[in-house]
């Protein structure tokens, strides 16, 4: 159960412990509204940590911080923790009258006690007060472990560096979530505590306070453990990497090597996974069908030649009837007990031709929207990166494209036959009470009913599997409804592919096989984005750079 303590009194937890500070889980377990979410993890965060927690959505990761942390007790296991922890949340809730300096003064509380100790032990060594020098030795050991000096500065310079609110005063109630966010992380990376447990640190940061933050990950003193679709950060930072996705023995996975080593495990893992699952489904069959041919023998083939007298036909009878025993025990004993291997994304194959126009823009422009002028020409097999700050249209230069928008000045002309596809940064207004299956079967009936007919069906995609399938569009995760509106997008092999931050909603493994899919398709494709991995990795196309006003 959840402990009744405010989150915010977890801001900052325990005393300090510099080099020996460390977080152990131990067969830990947890079940919330009746389904497990942690299966006998275990873990160890030390003090010089740098360890990814990573899987798909729902698979427990924030939970595992909340149980780090001690926010939440596992049903089962163990968490001993040792030196100073904190927890900055993807959320914080705020009561009445509390300020961004309440908060700043909660992160340093620990500062400010060992200032005000190391004071009044320099008071009584004055005073040669018996024991005086002990005291004081270790009150001074402590301000400089905490380096509690500079605490006030580092919160500062982290505040302006993630670009939050430096107004003390300022009630936090009347921030965004977002300047929210930023103040308490700021107060966190400016408390420099020994562990830090961070869900989603850069939500809300814009370029700048990526870098900041980047950098002070990199130069902290302590551990952390982050939690993080941002794949740039994840290959800048993190050394080790706990996979919480399905296992082929249902247990979590720890990889080190960074990135890098954790793709390449992952790859050598599921590639054993599938050939032990291969071969016991393919020894069951052969059992299956070794069962099959001896009851076919028991009933026709001991059968012996006509005038073959009754005890030879016993005799043979028997023998067979014990090899059909022994046929259906080994079948009997012989269970698949790898499970099915999860599912991985299969881009279907378009027939676009290389080089086939599929549509022109002659200086488009759209009013309020698209103050800069665009002439492009886009082909088979094309590719442009769409980048511009906030506000630059990319977005509306993107609908212009698809069709979806008139351009107020200039001309678009798609050509004939050309199909086009748009994966928005929100999903449709679905109607509710409808399947994901049910939702794609009447996106490709509607396809059929106009004449256009495509060969994809919804499980070749690999996006979805059969519970995800079955659930209405309504209560699916963001993640899965970012899936099926990608599943839409597939399901129409479309000559030109639109993608409007596509990395949104979705995990690191999935948006690395969707970047190496999007680099090979014969579809032309056309990526707006922020995210600064995709940038990297899409480095080499063609780029278009818009401006604001």
């Amino acid at each position: 159960m959840y402990s009744t303590t405010h989150a915010r009194a977890a801001l900052i937890r325990g005393n300090p412990a510099g080099g020996s500070a460390h977080i152990r889980a131990q067969g830990v377990s947890v079940t919330l509204g009746g389904h497990p979410v942690l299966t006998d993890v275990d873990v160890t965060v030390s003090a010089t940590s740098r360890l990814a927690i990573v899987g798909e959505n729902g698979r427990g990761k924030t939970t595992l911080l909340h149980v780090l942390a001690g926010l939440l007790e596992p049903d089962s296991g163990t968490v001993v923790r040792s030196g100073s922890i904190a927890l900055a949340e993807q959320a914080l809730d705020v009561g009445r009258g509390e300020t961004v300096g309440s908060l700043v003064e909660l992160a340093i509380a620990d500062s400010r006690r060992a200032l005000a100790d190391l004071d009044a032990e320099t008071e009584a060594l004055a005073q040669e007060h018996p024991g005086a020098a002990d005291a004081y030795a270790d009150a001074l050991e402590r301000a400089s472990a905490l380096d509690a000096w500079d605490a006030d500065r580092r919160v500062d310079v982290a505040l302006a560096g993630l670009r939050a609110c430096t107004d003390r005063d300022r009630e936090l109630s009347t921030l965004s979530v977002g300047q929210r966010y930023r103040v308490r992380l700021a107060c966190v990376l400016g408390a420099r505590p020994d562990l830090m447990l961070l869900d989603e640190p850069t939500n809300h940061l814009d370029a700048a306070g990526l870098d900041f933050l980047t950098a002070r990950l990199r130069e902290h003193p302590g551990g952390f453990v982050v939690v993080t679709h941002d794949r740039a950060l994840l290959r800048d930072v993190a050394r080790s990497f706990l996979d919480l996705d399905p296992s082929e023995d249902g247990r979590p996975r720890l990889y080190a090597g960074g990135y890098d080593g954790w793709v390449e495990g992952r790859r050598a893992d599921r590639a054993r996974w599938e050939q032990d699952f291969a071969h016991q489904r393919t020894e069951h069959e052969r059992l299956v069908q070794a069962a099959a041919d001896a009851r076919s023998r028991l009933r026709t083939g001991w059968r012996p030649d006509k005038g073959t007298g009754k005890h030879q036909r016993a005799t043979r009878a028997g023998g067979v009837v014990q090899a059909v025993n022994r046929r259906q025990e080994k079948l009997e004993v012989h269970a698949v007990t790898v499970p099915e291997p999860p599912l991985e994304l299969s881009w279907p194959t378009v027939g676009t031709r290389s080089g086939r126009p599929v549509v022109t823009c002659s200086d488009v422009t759209v009013a309020g929207r698209l103050p800069q002028d665009v002439s492009l020409e886009l082909s088979g097999g094309d590719r442009l990166l769409l980048t511009g700050p906030n506000g630059s249209g990319k977005s509306t230069l993107l609908a212009v494209l698809a069709g979806m928008l008139e351009p107020t000045t200039g001309h678009r002309v798609q050509h004939t036959g050309a199909r086009i596809a748009v994966l928005s940064q929100e999903v449709p207004d679905w109607p509710t009470g409808v399947s994901a299956h049910g939702l794609f079967e009447r996106h490709v009936g509607a396809r059929e009913a106009a004449g256009v007919r495509g060969r994809t069906s919804l499980s070749s995609l690999g996006l979805l599997d059969r519970r995800a399938l079955a659930a209405p569009v309504e209560r699916m995760s963001q993640g899965q409804q970012r899936r099926l509106h990608l599943a839409l997008c597939l399901a129409d092999e479309p000559d030109l592919l639109v993608l409007d931050e596509p990395t949104n909603h979705l995990s690191p493994r999935l948006v690395d096989e969707m970047t190496e899919a999007l680099r090979t398709t014969h579809s032309a494709v056309v990526v707006a984005t922020h995210d600064r991995q995709l940038l990297r990795d899409l480095r080499e196309w063609p780029r278009l750079e818009l401006s604001v006003g």
